[in-house]
């Protein structure tokens, strides 16, 4: 009777010793075993993704003023290569003298007047450069391209003018477009007295309606109608208007 009690006790001690022994290394086996990378949070992933939507939105409003930047160069020189041609074709300038004297002194005046307030701008320095050329072709004698040349420069005048009265009235935050850029309304929508849903209603756009974008904010681009109404559009209700005269 001792002897079979102490083989089992010997028994007993073997099978703990055995189940010991597993599970040492089971759970060896999970420590060694790689860990699956945590994904982030849901709340971070979609910072992320409004961030990146945000710099795609930042990115297309500056590809649209880019475009209208080019499509207003292209169309300047278009202008100014039909009035070349035009003079070229005629030789001898029906332009008087005394016009085109008239014509850039109010030039002039016009750019002195915003040289000596301290303005700056892409307008203003057009203006002058275009009446240095005009200078150059009245000492020509062309007093044609004087003249022209020198209502051209008044009309940078004006632009840098409108521009600062714009730019007045503008909201912390809010960035101009380096020209005015052609959109279209791609559906009925209203066009608001601020950038957000909570400003009044300032008029209502059909769609395919064309408005001139004068500046944006955040998702909103403030915009001006061929009535002179002005208000703020959201960026998703307008598409850059094609140019159908290429």
């Amino acid at each position: 009777m001792p002897q079979r009690a102490s083989f089992h006790t010997l028994r007993k001690v073997g099978m703990y010793r055995t189940l010991s022994i597993v599970t040492v290394l089971s759970l060896c086996a999970c420590a060694d075993a790689p860990q699956a990378p945590s994904s982030p949070p849901a709340a971070e992933l979609r910072i992320q993704i409004a961030e990146l939507e945000r710099r795609a939105a930042q990115l297309e409003l500056q590809l649209m003023e880019r475009d209208s930047v080019i499509d207003s160069l292209n169309a300047r020189l278009d202008e100014a290569l039909q009035e070349v041609v035009g003079a070229m074709g005629k030789l001898q300038s029906l332009t008087s003298r005394a016009e085109a004297a008239s014509a850039m002194a109010e030039a002039d005046v016009a750019l002195q007047a915003i040289t000596s307030s301290g303005g700056d701008s892409p307008e203003s320095r057009q203006g002058l450069r275009l009446m240095q050329l005009s200078a150059g072709e009245f000492k020509r004698k062309n007093f044609g391209g004087a003249l022209y040349l020198a209502n051209q420069a008044k009309a940078a005048a004006r632009a840098h003018l409108l521009a600062g009265k714009r730019l007045g009235n503008m909201r912390s935050g809010e960035t101009p477009f380096a020209v005015p850029v052609k959109l279209h309304v791609s559906g009925r929508a209203n066009v608001r007295s601020g950038p957000g849903t909570n400003f009044a209603i300032s008029f209502t756009a059909e769609s395919s309606t064309t408005l001139s974008g004068l500046s944006y904010l955040g998702d909103w681009i403030r915009v001006t109608n061929d009535a002179g109404n002005e208000g703020w559009i959201s960026r998703s209700l307008v598409v850059r208007r094609a140019d159908t005269s290429r």
